[in-house]
């Protein structure tokens, strides 16, 4: 893609409609591919999901590793991208420089969360330990001074509803959202706390979590605009590798179809636009070797 501004002023443009924006989990250029073909409005790259993938924990993802897959993702998908930017690998300065790299890759969102730097693999335990609001007001203020595109959306993500309690997080959701964050992330734990966020903010809303959890009613009544399902995608694709694993150990052969399981590997090939460098080689290598 050319014009990089193009995906994120999609993103902005529905972030202020009226339904929730529904964005699963693409850790790979295929995936989001798949998730467009599908007719999401958007993606997301999860660091827990991305440290997963590469059998490490989110807490020792880099910048670089972050920023390398979102460029290969916005380099094959014309989806907003929202990218999980974590704890950004640092302090305010680290923060700068990661919204500089996630932006140059692509990103149309970036979040930043409020956990220490560096981050901890116990996060994935739920065991989290939070900075100080000064600290993170600190971060959201570098992101915006660093940000070059004013269309890059900023997502504040707070934990403080289970760490501290329903009212520390909001008071510190308004802290983010005055230091310049555009969409805010918090997590409530019951109806009320829902409609109550709706009623404390007027900046748009994001919700994470399994799809479904929440009635979408109820979120896009209480203004929540964008609900991410960082997991269910990886979880399927897991679960259905382990059991083709198992089988093709046990009994030696897929268990699969021969002719359906050919009909999804010629899908892949479309999916991943493989039609289009046939249709290059066709005009030039394919048709010079024709001649020769």
């Amino acid at each position: 893609m050319s014009d990089r501004t193009s995906p994120r002023a999609a993103l902005r443009e529905k972030l202020a409609g009226l339904e929730p924006l529904l964005a699963p989990a693409c850790l790979d250029p295929l995936s989001a591919r798949l998730a467009e073909r599908t007719g999401f409005g958007a993606a997301y790259l999860s660091g827990g999901g991305l440290g997963f993938a590469l059998a490490v924990s989110e807490a020792l993802l880099t910048t670089t590793e972050v920023a390398n897959a979102a460029r290969q993702i916005t380099q094959r998908s014309s989806l907003p991208l929202l990218v999980d930017g974590g704890v950004g690998f640092g302090d305010a300065l680290h923060t700068m420089r990661a919204v500089w790299e996630l932006e140059a890759a692509g990103a149309s969102a970036i979040e930043l969360e409020d956990q220490v730097a560096p981050k901890r693999a116990h996060h994935h335990k739920g065991v989290e330990h939070l900075v100080p609001v000064e600290t993170m007001v600190q971060k959201i203020e570098a992101a915006v001074e660093a940000r070059r595109d004013p269309a890059l959306v900023l997502i504040a993500r707070t934990g403080a509803v289970r760490n501290e309690g329903f009212e520390a997080a909001l008071a510190r959701g308004h802290a983010y959202v005055q230091a310049g964050a555009d969409v805010l992330m918090i997590f409530p734990s019951s109806e009320e706390e829902i409609r109550r966020t709706g009623s404390e903010f007027d900046a748009p809303l994001s919700l994470m979590g399994a799809a479904g959890s929440w009635s979408t009613d109820l979120l896009q009544e209480a203004g929540f605009k964008l609900l991410i399902d960082p997991f269910t995608g990886q979880v399927v694709m897991y679960r259905a590798l382990r059991e083709a694993y198992r089988r093709l150990h046990a009994d030696g052969e897929s268990g699969e179809p021969y002719d359906e399981l050919m009909q999804d590997y010629r899908e892949i090939h479309e999916v991943a636009g493989l039609p289009d460098f046939y249709a290059l080689e066709e005009r030039t290598t394919e048709r010079l070797d024709a001649w020769a």
